[in-house]
């Protein structure tokens, strides 16, 4: 187990900034900042917008993700020598502009050339990801460029959408292009004449229209396997040494500091195999402030006429969601529009809701009180009711130091979410040499990890783009092929927070622990059994025009996969199942040891 002290954690309101695209810089200033930004032949490139891009036959391409990292960036020296890179990494992306990244121990003075490797060292791509800090650009959730359990980082991911020739006039296509293995780490090389100072922007112009000038989407393949053999990742590999060029920007002043280093100590146990994560510093959870957000989980004065909790929707005895309904009822019976999805690994979670809307657990949690398909009250209701009871006020005042009121409602329930870690499953205890997976479990994992690429005989179910790592979600938004319902009382997801036609039928990749009890699914609930949900994946899928890119690159007809094939999975899929989060008679059978328990945040240091 490690220990995670919050005073040397960043709060996770920054984290959520650097994820965001937001100005802030991701580590403390220094002398020379590192930008990266992504051009298409000298303009900004724009993401899902077609045919600012092409292949070498001159398809149109358009771009859904350009993301990559970078390691050991140096400066030469006028003597011809160059500082030490110090094991410095940055990660990017081309729709984050703004994003940038310090390289410490920069003397002022003169330089004539830069260096930097697209990819990270051999030592760092076969260490443990789990090991690096929340704000590190290496850790897997804040970059979501690793490979997850079969070992290693993407380098770089470039995906987006095709057209086909023109006899199939209007179908797209999707590629999905990754750069990963130690062979296939990149060295760029830019001669240029520096003058740095302190708070000196080095800004690295990745001109993007070269990367795929070389590639033959139809001959050469939509996806590779970072294999030197591969076309596609030989034609990039050549393309990175000559796709960058640099600008030298004068000092920024006001550049923000570092998140603060002076939060309230807090211990917190979290498995190894889980990547390490930033408490928020302002809401530090205690032993007090936990008790008290679980009181109000369970209270039903949150609701307008008190028949509902948050509990009513969200099960603690099934993952923290709403068995069998594919919406949940609210005050009145009056009926949701999305499925409750299940509440667990949250302190992970950048966005919360299936559009994300809520970039906070402290804003999430209230948003439902005055929701009038769920609780249907006011905030000041509420507090007016839980402010008239002499118990409340005095759990208030010995949690969060004050009254009730709606930010410490807020707040309290804020801090039992972050505490219920779903990390122990029979997959989980497989992983570190415990109870060992059947064959069936064995042959589902292998077909979750498995690319379809027929042409280099893969035929894998390819589930873990979108569910790979230790928490088995990408964090992101997806359009995975659902038909969708538009006009009035339509759902299309995230394009309804962000105005973004390309945001049309995304939703939040939900993760696939405890996925088994959390049924039905999808943010509508339509599918009520597994079988259906990879019945959807292996034929059903919908190839709307921002279908994912690594769905858009199957065939129409699908993945095919055997009877056989589907009942592996199935049964692979049932052993990300946390017993903690199970009712106490299926967590702990006649004559078991084993404890139904939600794993407690460790008392205050």
């Amino acid at each position: 187990m490690i220990q995670i002290d919050a005073s040397r954690c960043a709060a996770v309101a920054c984290v959520l900034l650097s994820l965001s695209g937001g100005s802030r810089a991701s580590a403390p200033e220094g002398p020379v900042q590192v930008q990266v930004q992504v051009t298409a032949a000298g303009t900004p490139l724009v993401m899902n917008r077609p045919g600012q891009l092409a292949d070498r036959r001159h398809r149109a391409l358009a771009v859904t993700r350009l993301d990559l990292l970078l390691s050991d960036f140096s400066l030469q020296r006028l003597d011809g020598t160059w500082t030490d890179p110090a094991g410095w990494n940055g990660y990017f992306r081309a729709e984050q502009p703004l994003r940038r990244q310090a390289v410490p121990a920069v003397a002022p003075g003169s330089y004539g050339a830069v260096r930097f490797a697209v990819g990270v060292s051999p030592t760092q791509n076969h260490a443990d990801p789990n090991r690096f800090g929340p704000e590190h650009p290496l850790n897997p959730v804040v970059n979501g460029l690793h490979w997850g359990w079969t070992g290693g980082y993407i380098f770089l991911a470039l995906e987006g959408h095709w057209q086909y020739d023109h006899a199939a006039a209007g179908r797209t296509g999707g590629y999905s292009y990754h750069l990963a293995g130690d062979e296939n780490r990149v060295t760029v090389t830019l001669p240029a004449k520096l003058r740095v100072q302190a708070g000196t922007m080095l800004r690295l112009q990745l001109d993007a229209t070269r990367l795929l000038a070389g590639v033959d989407i139809v001959r050469d393949g939509e996806s590779t396997h970072s294999r030197q053999q591969d076309v596609p990742v030989r034609a990039i590999k050549a393309a990175l040494q000559r796709a960058f060029t640099l600008q030298a920007l004068p000092a920024i002043s006001g550049m923000p500091n570092a998140p603060s280093q002076a939060a309230m100590p807090y211990a917190w146990s979290v498995g190894t195999h889980m990547p390490s994560v930033a408490l928020p510093a302002d809401n530090v959870p205690t032993a007090q402030g936990v008790a008290l957000g679980e009181r109000l989980f369970h209270d039903p004065r949150l609701s307008r006429d008190g028949t509902v909790r948050c509990a009513s929707c969200h099960d603690p005895a099934h993952a923290f969601a709403d068995p069998g309904k594919a919406v949940s009822a609210g005050v009145g019976g009056r009926l949701g529009t999305r499925n409750a999805m299940p509440l667990f690994n949250l302190a992970w979670a950048p966005a919360l809701f299936w559009d994300g809307r809520a970039p906070t657990l402290r804003q999430q949690v209230v948003g439902p009180i005055e929701h009038p398909h769920e609780m249907a009250d006011t905030l000041p209701h509420v507090v007016a009711k839980l402010g008239a009871d002499p118990d409340m006020v005095t759990h208030f005042k010995t949690a969060l130091g004050g009254p009730v009121t709606a930010g410490r409602i807020g707040l309290a329930l804020e801090q039992f979410m972050l505490t219920r870690v779903s990390q122990d499953s029979k997959f989980d205890r497989a992983m570190q040499g415990g109870e060992p997976l059947t064959p069936a479990e064995k042959r589902g994992f292998e077909l979750f990890l498995t690319e379809r690429d027929p042409r280099l005989g893969l035929r894998g179910a390819d589930c873990f783009h979108c569910h790979g790592g230790a928490l088995f979600t990408n964090q992101q938004f997806m359009n995975n092929g659902l038909s969708l319902r538009l006009g009035p009382g339509g759902d299309t997801g995230r394009e309804q927070v962000t105005g973004q036609p390309a945001d049309r039928g995304k939703f939040r990749t939900p993760s696939l622990r405890n996925v088994a009890v959390t049924a039905p699914y999808m943010h509508d609930g339509r599918f009520k059994t597994l079988e259906e949900v990879i019945e959807h994946y292996d034929h059903g899928v919908v190839r709307h025009p921002n279908l994912d890119p690594n769905l858009a690159k199957h065939p129409p007809e699908g993945l095919k996969l055997s009877r056989e094939d589907k009942a592996a999975l199935v049964a692979f899929l049932k052993t990300l199942t946390d017993p903690a989060f199970l009712p106490a008679t299926l967590a702990a059978p006649e004559g078991s040891s084993r404890e139904r328990k939600t794993p407690p945040p460790s008392p205050p240091r």
